[in-house]
């Protein structure tokens, strides 16, 4: 087993900075704003041969925090407890504060063996301001910063000094284990996005508050049911651009855009009480620029009366019409319901966009399309489809090559996707058309 590392401290001291200086990455946003990050939020790292987890929490206020505070220090007492070694990380320039004296009694109480970074310390690892952060208790503090890269290596090997090696798993040879699918949940702003994650995770893993916006990272999670692994995405809510005030929340947003990117399968939740707005459908734009499988759930189904049902369907079939494909689910995050047909349909979803399409059957399904449809002509010329094969997977690509594909219309490549779709059975994922026209050799203007 990996060994675990938490990072904690009060706010604004620089741990996601340091988190992403450990896991070499930019996962984590930061910025120069108190409070950024809420959730827990993992990543991989690695100090020579040896592999850790490092988790970053958010400010932490071990002393009677209500609000959104509580649901913080709540998410940081978790990965205390989950961790193997605990990284206190405090400000040099702003110096030994009472809160830091507070965290530091309540990791004494949790027993876990602790490390004190001392960071924005670039230039000053002989300044005596060093020397009131004995008073922690907690042994010799460590200077970095994690903003230039100083002094990460020596604290991680100090990290790591007591920490077995983990011993070689029997029975892996060194083959790449099968890649979790990559599940991104996203919507408007508080659908219940972080609910329903806590529901299938069984655990308040997320913190999920009754206020717009309390997700602002893509938190990863990692979860296994009925034998395959998954990778959930916890995305922020996705506001119309002219809401878009905070600098934080816009970053928030290219790390959305992001994860969907990243994803195999995204979940569009839409708020069943508030019906489909306009903003889910530039959300569902998105997904379907990305090309990734989607699945529609229509969360607090439970919550409105059969007139309102009625009305939401008609809107899906207005405003989400260039998602026909995708299926919908209804469920209740809060109440757990749904959640059987819901896994169903994204395991649907997942397997139409990675199936392997024959060659020879694609070439049949199209020259069976052209007999009973023929392409219109472009002036004197008819296109004309001579074979195709797959050439990628989520989402499918139909490579078709033939002779002036060009004058092919929309019309008919959604003709030729009906088709193509029905006899693969492709549900929850778009189907993508690459042309390729031959050039013919007698024609000056090809040479």
């Amino acid at each position: 087993m990996k060994p675990v590392i938490a990072l904690v401290g009060r706010p604004n001291v620089g741990k996601s900075t340091l988190f992403n200086r450990m896991t070499k990455s930019r996962d984590a946003i930061v910025a120069d704003f108190a409070g950024l990050t809420r959730d827990r939020h993992y990543g991989d790292g690695r100090l020579g041969s040896r592999e850790f987890i490092v988790i970053d929490t958010g400010g932490f206020e071990p002393e009677k925090p209500t609000g959104i505070v509580a649901a913080m220090a709540s998410q940081t007492r978790q990965a205390v407890a989950e961790a193997d070694v605990v990284v206190l990380v405090v400000d040099i320039r702003a110096g030994l504060s009472a809160q830091d004296m507070d965290i530091a009694r309540y990791l004494r109480q949790a027993g876990k063996r602790t490390l004190v970074a001392v960071n924005k310390a670039e230039g000053m690892s002989e300044s005596p301001h060093l020397a009131e952060f004995h008073e922690l208790g907690m042994g010799e503090p460590h200077p970095v910063s994690a903003a230039h890269g100083q002094g990460i290596r020596s604290l991680l090997e100090a990290v790591l000094d007591d920490v077995p090696e983990p011993e070689a798993e029997e029975g892996d040879d060194g083959e790449e284990a099968e890649r979790p699918i990559r599940l991104a949940v996203a919507g408007r702003p508080n659908v219940g996005k972080s609910t329903l994650i806590n529901a299938w995770l069984g655990e308040e893993r997320l913190i999920a508050f009754d206020m717009p916006g309390t997700t602002r990272d893509a938190i990863r999670v990692p979860l296994e049911r009925d034998g395959q692994r998954y990778e959930l995405i916890d995305t922020a809510g996705l506001r119309r651009k002219g809401r878009v005030f905070e600098a934080i929340e816009k970053f928030s947003v290219v790390k959305t855009l992001q994860a969907i990117a990243d994803a195999n399968v995204v979940v569009l939740m839409v708020d069943a009480t508030l019906g489909v707005s306009e903003q889910d459908a530039h959300i569902a734009g998105y997904v379907l620029d990305a090309g990734r499988a989607v699945v529609i759930a229509i969360n607090k189904w439970d919550a409105i009366d059969s007139y309102q049902r009625q009305m939401l369907e008609r809107s899906i079939e207005s405003r989400l019409a260039f998602l026909k494909f995708a299926p919908i689910v209804h469920i209740s995050a809060l109440k757990r319901q749904g959640f059987s047909p819901l896994w169903q349909a994204i395991a649907q979803a997942h397997a139409s966009a990675t199936r392997k399409l024959s060659t020879p059957v694609l070439t049949r399904l199209v020259a069976e399309a052209v007999i009973h449809q023929a392409p219109k002509r472009v002036g004197a010329v008819r296109p004309k489809l001579r074979y195709a094969h797959q050439g990628g997977s989520n989402p499918p690509i139909v490579v078709i090559h033939g002779n002036a594909l060009d004058g092919l219309t929309d019309a008919y490549l959604r003709y030729l996707e009906g088709r193509i779709r029905l006899h693969f059975k492709l549900v929850g994922t778009p189907l993508r058309f690459e042309l390729k026209s031959s050039r013919n050799p007698f024609d000056p203007k090809a040479s």
